[in-house]
C-alpha cells in the first residue's frame, strides 16, 4: 500500500514536472518568437525611414537641379521675361518645400547644410551674388550637403535579415 502510494506520488510529481517543463519551454519558445518579430518589425520600420528619407534626399536634388537651370537661364537684362520669372519662383517653392520636406524626415546634421544649399540657390537664381559665377558659388554649398546627405543615409541602421 504505502509502496502504491510513492508510486502515485512519484507518478503524479512526474506528472506535474513534465506539465511544468512542457509549459516553460512554450512560454519560452513564445517570447522568442515575440522577441523576432519585434526585431522584424523594427528592421521592416528602419527600412521604410530610410527609403522615405532617401526618396526626400531625392526629390531635393531635383528641385535644386530645376533651381540651378533657372539661376543659368536667367535673362541678363530685367524686362520682358515673365515666363522665366514665373518658372524660377516656381522652382523656388518647389525647393523650399522639398527642402521642409527633409527638415522633417532626416537626422539633424543635415539641417543645416540643405538650408544653406537652398540659400545658394536663391541667391543664385535672383543674382545677389554679384560677379561670381553660378556654379562657383555653389559648388561648396552643394558638396557640403551631398556630405551630410551621405552622412545622414548611412548613420541609419543597416537592414537586418
Amino acid at each position: 500500500m504505502v509502496s502504491e502510494m510513492w508510486t502515485s506520488v512519484l507518478s503524479l510529481t512526474g506528472v506535474a514536472l513534465g506539465g511544468g517543463l512542457t509549459a516553460f519551454s512554450q512560454r519560452a519558445t513564445q517570447r522568442s518568437a515575440e522577441r523576432a518579430e519585434e526585431r522584424r518589425l523594427r528592421a521592416a520600420t528602419s527600412e521604410a525611414r530610410r527609403s522615405e528619407q532617401l526618396q526626400a534626399v531625392k526629390e531635393f536634388l531635383v528641385c535644386a537641379q530645376a533651381a540651378e537651370r533657372a539661376a543659368y537661364n536667367r535673362p541678363e537684362a530685367w524686362g520682358d521675361d515673365d515666363d522665366w520669372r514665373t518658372r524660377a519662383g516656381d522652382a523656388m517653392t518647389a525647393l523650399w518645400v522639398a527642402e521642409r520636406h527633409l527638415v522633417l524626415l532626416c537626422d539633424p546634421v543635415l539641417h543645416g547644410p540643405v538650408h544653406t544649399y537652398g540659400r545658394a540657390l536663391n541667391q543664385a537664381v535672383w543674382r545677389e551674388i554679384g560677379d561670381t559665377e553660378v556654379n562657383e558659388h555653389l559648388e561648396e554649398h552643394k558638396a557640403a550637403f551631398m556630405t551630410a546627405a551621405r552622412t545622414s543615409l548611412s548613420a541609419l541602421p543597416a537592414r537586418t535579415p
